[in-house]
């Protein structure tokens, strides 16, 4: 029998004794069912996504399941990366502790089964120390953080002020309002289509903004100013956001209506 740890919320403990784990996690194509790690030699290795998991919340933190399964179940084990791909392999249980273990570093490798599991799987239920494992991705800890908008963990421990420390020179934060409306106005008129696409790039990070000062910019001869325009106030709650879309979205040019409809799709 191959032994794989669950990690869970200690809330889940009384359920999960009960009925069993629960095929709440999503592997690579959607499937539904259990992530775990097999249990190895080394205690840090196997529990090495407890402070990962921790950065999203739990309720009393987190417990070990220590789950116990056939060596010719059929599960996917690969690297966490490859899920996105659709690169983990389908091997048996055994075959995937096997596989692990030899790994000079399994680091951020993972075992997904495709289904729940039975109560009878259960071997037990145990605390975990919160402080084992690594945070964001193995060999995070001594890197220079990425502040970019695709990287960066919105609402996370310092966030802020990691952001206001080193500021991403495309991705923020973003100058205040009053800062860009200097920009635009220092802009001229119509106004210089490269410092008005920067000041755009900046006000498209808001979640709100001056719309009355910024629609007359739908007017504005350079059709690039006009498709940043829709890029900015797309996903403000200014109240207004609706109509001036509308108005772009009869735009004479094609890249400008494209940008509108872009936006509005679901």
């Amino acid at each position: 029998m191959a032994m794989f740890v669950h990690l869970t919320s200690a809330a889940n403990a009384p359920r999960i004794r009960r009925s069993g784990v629960r095929a709440a996690g999503v592997g690579q194509g959607g499937a539904r069912g259990v992530h775990c790690f097999p249990v190895l030699a080394s205690y840090t290795l196997t529990h090495q996504w407890l402070r990962e998991l921790a950065r999203f919340g739990s309720r009393g933190g987190l417990v070990a399941v220590q789950v116990r399964l056939d060596d010719a179940e059929e599960v996917l084990a690969g690297h966490y990366r490859d899920r996105a791909r659709d690169a983990q392999a389908t091997v048996t249980a055994a075959e995937a502790v096997r596989r692990i273990a030899t790994l000079e570093d399994p680091r951020g490798w993972e075992v997904f089964v495709p289904r729940a599991i039975r109560p009878r799987e259960i071997h037990r239920i145990r605390s975990a120390p919160q402080v084992v494992g690594w945070r964001y991705l193995p060999d995070a800890h001594g890197t220079r953080p990425c502040t970019c908008f695709g990287c960066r963990v919105r609402g996370g421990h310092g966030a802020r002020r990691l952001l206001e420390r080193l500021p991403h020179p495309l991705d923020g934060p973003p100058p205040p309002p009053r800062v860009l409306l200097a920009r635009v106005a220092a802009a001229g008129d119509p106004g210089d289509p490269a410092a008005l696409r920067e000041a755009l790039h900046w006000f498209g990070m808001r979640g709100r903004g001056p719309l009355a000062e910024l629609a007359r910019l739908s007017g504005h001869p350079d059709p690039s100013v006009r498709e940043e325009l829709v890029w900015a106030v797309a996903r403000w709650s200014t109240p207004g956001v609706a109509d001036l879309l509308d108005r772009l979205a009869a735009d004479p040019d094609p890249d400008v209506r494209d940008a509108v409809e872009a936006v509005r799709e679901p």
